[in-house]
């Protein structure tokens, strides 16, 4: 396959789950009716961002996985005959939870999750209160359209996990995402962490020659703890090709849902002028195992 149509679902969360899946599966059907072949859903696209508080209570929105919301959309993913990148909060069992993504195929069987292995801990995002590192290291999904290098959020500023994904075969690079900016910043702050954000997924699309599809929430979410005056989300999902051109990018503000052609050719033609796979020194990056060097 040369070209794919992959849909992005940007979406505003609320507190109500139910609706939040409803919105999903609504944004799911619109991309698969403009031609979508591969669907990629936003970070903890079922709640709201409830990392903000570390509240006990909140462990009741997780589910073992296959469970009803895993089963719901395993489902739409049959039924309109695509390929669905979801990211789901996991019970693997008592006291133990993941951010997972899970990813179907047309069969409406699962082929693959992944667990979020770099977990945050900064002011609103106290992820390590809810999630266990990831322990299924940094493998490449196949599915009938081409190896997912699903990651997470946080993952998105680390070049190890990319470079991982790329040389296990990743055909793309997928960032389920939930980051926006503390309403408190000045406006060249959050230019800046914007800007950032961007270029360094542009820069894994460059460094491996190999696309990147990053999918964000959108909008204000409430700090339910009044610790800080939430988060709002920027939007901004985006499809960078592999020398890090922005194919699409959506607005800062809205829900969107949008449908994105790749060209998986140009990952082959960029590679043969700008060979970095090859002209890597393996043999010298043996340091990079060490927390830091003295």
């Amino acid at each position: 396959m040369t070209k794919i149509k992959v849909g992005i679902v940007q979406q505003k969360c609320i507190a109500s789950k139910k609706t939040n899946i409803e919105v999903s599966i609504e944004g799911i059907r619109h991309c698969a009716s403009e031609g979508a072949q591969l669907v990629v859903l936003q970070e903890l696209h079922a709640s709201t961002y409830f990392c903000q508080q570390e509240t006990p209570s909140n462990f009741d929105l997780a589910e073992s996985l296959p469970g009803t919301t895993y089963d719901k959309f395993a489902e739409i993913a049959k039924s309109l005959n695509i390929v669905l990148v979801t990211s789901l909060f996991e019970k693997r069992s008592n006291g133990l939870f993941h951010n997972t993504a899970v990813v179907f195929d047309k069969d409406d069987q699962e082929v693959g999750r992944y667990r979020k292995m770099h977990i945050p801990d900064d002011p609103g995002y106290y992820e390590k209160f809810y999630f266990t590192p990831g322990d299924l290291d940094f493998k490449p999904i196949t599915t009938s359209l081409g190896k997912l290098g699903v990651l997470i959020c946080w993952d998105q500023w680390f070049p190890e996990a990319a470079r991982l994904m790329a040389i296990a075969g990743a055909d793309f690079l997928i960032y389920p995402t939930a980051i926006g900016y503390d309403p408190e910043d000045s406006i060249s702050e959050k230019s800046r962490q914007h800007d950032a954000w961007m270029t360094s997924q542009r820069a894994h699309a460059i460094a491996n020659c190999i696309p990147v599809i990053s999918v964000n929430r959108v909008g204000f979410e409430e700090d339910l703890s009044h610790q800080k005056k939430g988060i709002d989300f920027w939007g901004s999902s985006f499809v960078a090709g592999p020398q890090g051109e922005i194919l699409w990018q959506a607005d800062q503000n809205e829900a969107c849902n949008q449908v994105v052609e790749i060209n998986q050719n140009r990952t082959e033609t960029v590679r043969r002028i700008w060979p970095f796979f090859r002209d890597r020194r393996i043999d010298a990056y043996g340091e990079l195992i060490k927390r830091f060097i003295d």
